[in-house]
């Protein structure tokens, strides 16, 4: 039986059923996010901090797609074996250090050290945590050597080495490691090699760096040496003296790593498959130390030879003054001598005594004269 809508409803009871109200597709889904538990509440991404350039996990020669925190870098290393992270980072304060220190279980002094700069070349190991310690160096470029020159700019990074991290903490402009990550990316039969194969990669880069800079000042030190004996355009003996002083901290960056280097090679802690690299890379040094002590010994030939001709130009200055003074002595003497007020003297009544006085004193000055220019004092 067919029955109206309202009739029925009042026959059988029925109901009006309320309609619910349209909800925005948008709206629904916040408050559906709102009902969900916490732990699958999406969160923000975290930051890393500004001092880190670059943080990257490594695993079987690869390195894993995605910037992380350095935090969640360490926990997706630990889940993998043979994973570990390499942290990156430039000028860090003393908070970034000590939190990421925190992170990697670093010891507190060790994370002081690494927030510091000016450290001098040194290998030490902390517990399971290796410190290596080297000094950049970068060649700044000039026009013409003055008193005031850069000519070797210097720097420093230090490589905390860990069983499953990396971290290498770079102070100043010079030895930007950019390069080296890019390098060792694009070998990963090395890279499986683990945090050693960076600390190679570094001093691999920074004896390389040594070496260039040595050719820049080699010639630096060939053009000096070509006018240092120029008459017309002698260099300044301060010339010379700033760039002895930039040879000294040149020196500094490269002489005392050969000890750090060696102690490592000798404590057994590098992995086989690294050490005939490293052995490698001490030869080079040794080649780079050589040639800093050779233009050392240059520089102080250089400025040795510059300070004799000083003495040499000085002594022959005096001559000169000394000559020309023997010169004017003679007409002073004639002068002198025909100035006394003496009634009897020779040639004081003829009327040619006064131009035969003249030509006394010109023979005489020409005669001195052509003496002292023979014998080199004119």
């Amino acid at each position: 039986m067919i029955v109206e809508d309202g009739r029925a409803r009042r026959m059988f009871g029925w109901r009006r059923r309320r309609e619910p109200y349209l909800i925005p597709r948008t709206l629904g889904r916040f408050i559906e996010g709102l009902s969900r538990p916490e732990h699958t509440v999406p969160q923000p991404r975290r930051r890393n901090p500004g001092a880190v350039v670059d943080c990257a996990v490594y695993h079987g020669g690869k390195r894993r797609p995605g910037l992380s925190h350095y935090a969640d870098a360490v926990q997706a290393a630990q889940r993998q074996r043979d994973a570990f992270v390499w942290l990156g980072l430039h000028e860090p304060d003393e908070s970034t250090m000590a939190s990421i220190a925190a992170v990697f279980g670093l010891h507190e002094l060790t994370a002081v050290q690494a927030a510091a700069a000016g450290h001098r070349p040194a290998a030490e190991t902390i517990g399971d945590v290796t410190r290596l310690v080297l000094r950049t160096a970068r060649y700044v470029e000039h026009e013409e050597l003055t008193a005031t020159s850069e000519v070797v700019d210097t720097g420093d990074v230090t490589v905390l080495i860990g069983p499953q991290f990396v971290i290498t903490i770079r102070h100043g402009a010079a030895g930007a490691l950019k390069p080296v990550r890019e390098e060792l990316e694009a070998r990963p039969a090395q890279l499986t090699a683990g945090p050693w194969a960076v600390a190679y990669a570094v001093c691999d880069r920074m004896v390389d760096l040594y070496l260039e800079v040595a050719g820049h000042v080699e010639r630096d030190l060939e053009a000096l040496e070509a006018v240092a004996f120029a008459a017309d355009k002698a260099p300044d003996i301060a010339h010379v003296y700033q760039l002895k002083r930039e040879m000294v901290e040149f020196k500094r960056a490269v002489l005392p790593l050969q000890e750090p280097l060696q102690r490592l090679l000798d404590r057994g802690v590098v992995p086989d498959a690294l050490y005939p690299y490293l052995v490698d890379v001490r030869g080079r040094l040794g080649r780079a130390v050589d040639r800093v002590a050779g233009f050392d010994d240059l520089l102080n030939s250089i400025l040795q030879a510059r300070l004799a001709q000083v003495s040499v130009d000085q002594n022959n200055d005096m001559r000169k003054i000394a000559s020309w003074a023997a010169i004017a002595a003679v007409q002073t003497a004639i002068a002198g001598i025909y100035g006394m007020n003496f009634k009897v003297m020779p040639g004081l009544d003829w009327k040619y005594g006064y131009p035969a006085v003249l030509l006394l004193m010109a023979v005489a000055s020409v005669v001195l004269y052509r003496r002292l220019k023979r014998v080199g004092w004119l």
